[in-house]
C-alpha cells in the first residue's frame, strides 16, 4: 500500500501511526481506530441553490474524486444525482438561472483562473467567459432576474471590470470600467451604483460608490487613521447600502447608509466581528454571522418584527452557507461542526420541516469515536492571550506522555475555526494531542490583535508558536521532545521558520505549500490581486525598500539551521508560492544531510480539491 504523505510526516517524527505509550501492555481502547484513507473520505461539499420551482437543490460535491455538480431533491427523498463529470478541474456551482438552466465555476489545474460555464437543460456546457489567462468572478443576478454579473480583469490584468450579461443573448456589456485601487462589490437593484472598497492596508479601506449615470465615484467613509470599511450589499429596495466597518471600535459592525440622505445607522454589532450581514431577495430575512470565539454564530431575523426567528432543532455545530429562495418560504443551510463535517440541509418556513440531504462523514466511521475542539487561551512571551483550539484523544490515560503537533493557518490574516478537519482527526484518532494556534496576527479577535504582526512575520508571531509548547507541557500529558509543527501556506512558512529560526524547539515540521523566499513571493504576486498586492508590502515588507528585513526573515537564505526532518507538500500550479520555493527548500535541506521528503501534485494549486491529493 502507497503510504500517504501524512504518514510520511508521522514516521519522520520517529512515532508510529499507531501510538502506544511505554510500560505494561494498555487495556483493549474504546475508540476504533481508522486509517488516514477512510478519514480522507469525507465528502466535502460546495455552494448550494434552491430550483426555480423549489423542488430540487443543486451543490458541488467531491464525491467521485474531483469536484462536480449534483441535484437532489429539496425534501431528501432520493438520492444525489451527477450533473456534470470533470475527471480533471474541479467544478464549483454558482446557481440556478430563472429557465433552470446552471452557471458554474471552474479554473484548469488550480490556477485560479476561473471560468463562467453555462449548463444547458440537456447537459451541453457553453464557457461564457472564454478568453485565455484572464480571471472571471460571479458577481451575482440582477434584481429583475433578466441577467447577471462579472467581474473581470481581461482588460487589466491588475484591476477588476464588471460586466452586465444578458440571459437573452448571452453577451457581456461592460457597465464599469476600474480605472485602478478598487474591488468592486455588489450592484443596485435598479443597476445604477456599484458598491466598491479600496484597500490602502489589511487595515485601512474605505467603500465607494459609483454612480453609472453620473459616471462619478463617491466616497462613503471618510476617516482618520485605520479603519477598515467595505461595502456588504445593497438592501433589496435600493435606498441602502450595508456597509461593515470598524471605525472607533475593536471589531467590525455594519452600518446601513442611506443612498438619498447620505446618513448611516448602525444596523448591527456585537462583541465580536459581524462576519456577515445580508437581506434574502424580498427582504423579509437577515442573515447574521458572528465569528464568536471561531465559532459562527448564525441569527435569521425576520424583519417584519425585527425577531430572531426560531431555527429548527439540529446537531452542534456552525449553520454556514445560507441560501433562501426567491419567494422566501425555502432555505438550504450546511451545519458543520469540529468533530463532524459538513451536512446539507433543506428548510421550509411554512411547515417548519428540516431535512438532511446529504452528508460528508465516511459511514465507515462511528461519529463517537471522533473529538471535539476545544477553545483554550494562554499567555504568550509579552502577555499577549493567544486563543488556540485544542484536540486530544479521547482514550488518554493518566500517565500517557504523548506526541502533539501545533496547525497554523494560512494567511497571514486567516483563522483557525471549530470546524472539521479530516487531518486532524486522524492525528488525535492515532494518539497525537493537536493545538491549532491562533497567533497575533490572526483574524477574529479585533483589530489590535490583527495588527499585532505587522511587520514582525516569523518573530513575534513564531514566538507565539513556540510559547504554546509551555501550554502543552503544563497538561502533563504531552511529551515535551515530541512537539512538531505543520501548516499550509502562511502556516507552512510559520513550519519552515521554525525548523530555521528557533531550531531546536520542533521535532518535526511538515510545510504544505509554504513560503520559504519573501522577497521573491511578494514579487510574483498574482496581478490580480491588484491593490492587495500594496496591502500586503506595507504589512509584510516591501522587496524593494525592504530587501534585508525581507532576506532576514526568509527561511531559504537560513537553512543551514534546519536540523530536523522536514516533509514538503506543494501544487505544481500553485500561482501564489511557487513550485521553486518548495524546490529550492528541499534542495537546500538535503545538502544539511537532514531528512526531508518531498511529495508534489502536478494538477493542483494552492490548496488541494481533489480525493486522490489527501
Amino acid at each position: 500500500m502507497k503510504t500517504s504523505f501524512t504518514q510520511q510526516a508521522l514516521l519522520i517524527l520517529g512515532l508510529s501511526t499507531g501510538f502506544t505509550v511505554a510500560g505494561p501492555a494498555p487495556k483493549p481502547l474504546a475508540v476504533q481506530k481508522y486509517t488516514i484513507e477512510q478519514f480522507m473520505k469525507t465528502i466535502r461539499f460546495g455552494g448550494s441553490d434552491i430550483s426555480p420551482d423549489e423542488k430540487t437543490v443543486l451543490f458541488s460535491s467531491n464525491q467521485d474524486g474531483v469536484f462536480n455538480l449534483y441535484e437532489i431533491p429539496f425534501d431528501g427523498s432520493g438520492q444525489p444525482k451527477q450533473l456534470t463529470n470533470s475527471k480533471t478541474n474541479a467544478i464549483f456551482c454558482i446557481g440556478y438561472l430563472p429557465d433552470g438552466r446552471i452557471l458554474y465555476s471552474s479554473d484548469q489545474g488550480g490556477n485560479e483562473l476561473n471560468h463562467i460555464y453555462l449548463r444547458e437543460k440537456d447537459g451541453a456546457v457553453k464557457d461564457l467567459t472564454p478568453a485565455d489567462k484572464a480571471k472571471f468572478q460571479f458577481a451575482g443576478l440582477s434584481h429583475d432576474r433578466k441577467s447577471f454579473f462579472y467581474q473581470s480583469n481581461q482588460r487589466n490584468k491588475a484591476a477588476f471590470d464588471v460586466y452586465e450579461v444578458s440571459l437573452a443573448t448571452l453577451q457581456p456589456k461592460m457597465i464599469f470600467e476600474n480605472p485602478g485601487g478598487f474591488f468592486p462589490g455588489d450592484v443596485s437593484p435598479d443597476r445604477r451604483y456599484i458598491a466598491l472598497v479600496k484597500t490602502m492596508t489589511t487595515s485601512n479601506s474605505d467603500a465607494y460608490l459609483y454612480d453609472a449615470q453620473t459616471k462619478e465615484t463617491k466616497l462613503l467613509t471618510k476617516h482618520t487613521g485605520d479603519v477598515n470599511n467595505g461595502p456588504d450589499g445593497f438592501t433589496p429596495d435600493g435606498k441602502q447600502l450595508l456597509i461593515s466597518t470598524d471605525e472607533g471600535n475593536e471589531f467590525a459592525y455594519v452600518k446601513a447608509y442611506d443612498l438619498a440622505t447620505g446618513k448611516s445607522t448602525v444596523l448591527d454589532k456585537a462583541n465580536w466581528d459581524i462576519a456577515g450581514d445580508y437581506l434574502s431577495y424580498r427582504g423579509r430575512y437577515r442573515v447574521l454571522s458572528i465569528n464568536n470565539d471561531a465559532r459562527t454564530e448564525l441569527k435569521i431575523i425576520d424583519t417584519k418584527t425585527n425577531q430572531a426567528i426560531k431555527l429548527p432543532t439540529l446537531p452542534s455545530g456552525d449553520v454556514t452557507g445560507v441560501n433562501i429562495a426567491d419567494s422566501e418560504d425555502r432555505m438550504t443551510f450546511y451545519v458543520n461542526s469540529s468533530n463532524s463535517p459538513a451536512t446539507l440541509y433543506s428548510y421550509d418556513f411554512k411547515s417548519g420541516k428540516v431535512a438532511p440531504l446529504v452528508r460528508g462523514l465516511n459511514p465507515e466511521i462511528n461519529a463517537e469515536d471522533l473529538v471535539a475542539g476545544e477553545v483554550i487561551h494562554y499567555k504568550s512571551f509579552d502577555g499577549m492571550e493567544i486563543p488556540a483550539l485544542l484536540y486530544k484523544p479521547k482514550d488518554l490515560k493518566a500517565g500517557d506522555k504523548l506526541p502533539a503537533i501545533l496547525s497554523i493557518h494560512g494567511g497571514p490574516g486567516g483563522q483557525t475555526r471549530l470546524t472539521y478537519s479530516p487531518l486532524v482527526q486522524y492525528l488525535v484518532n492515532n494518539g497525537y494531542v493537536v493545538l491549532a494556534v491562533n497567533n497575533r496576527g490572526s483574524s477574529g479577535y479585533g483589530k489590535t490583535f490583527y495588527a499585532a504582526d505587522d511587520r514582525k512575520h516569523g518573530d513575534a508571531d513564531l514566538k507565539d508558536c513556540v510559547e504554546s509548547k509551555k501550554f502543552l507541557t503544563g497538561t502533563g500529558y504531552v511529551d515535551p521532545a515530541k512537539i512538531g509543527i505543520m501548516g499550509g501556506s502562511y502556516g507552512g512558512y510559520m513550519t519552515l521558520a521554525g525548523l530555521t529560526f528557533t531550531p531546536d524547539d520542533f521535532a518535526v515540521g511538515v510545510d504544505i505549500f509554504g513560503v520559504a523566499n519573501w522577497l521573491r513571493t511578494l514579487n510574483s504576486m498574482p496581478e490580480w490581486w491588484g491593490p492587495q498586492r500594496e496591502a500586503m508590502f506595507k504589512e509584510i515588507g516591501h522587496p524593494k525598500t525592504d530587501s534585508v528585513a525581507l532576506y532576514n526573515k526568509s527561511p531559504l537564505f537560513h537553512t543551514n539551521r534546519i536540523k530536523k526532518p522536514l516533509l514538503v507538500i506543494q501544487g505544481a500550479n500553485d500561482p501564489r508560492v511557487l513550485k521553486i520555493e518548495s524546490d529550492e527548500i528541499v534542495a537546500n535541506v538535503k545538502k544539511n544531510g537532514v531528512p526531508v521528503e518531498y511529495v508534489t501534485f502536478p494538477d493542483e494549486g494552492h490548496g488541494f480539491v481533489k480525493k486522490k491529493t489527501k
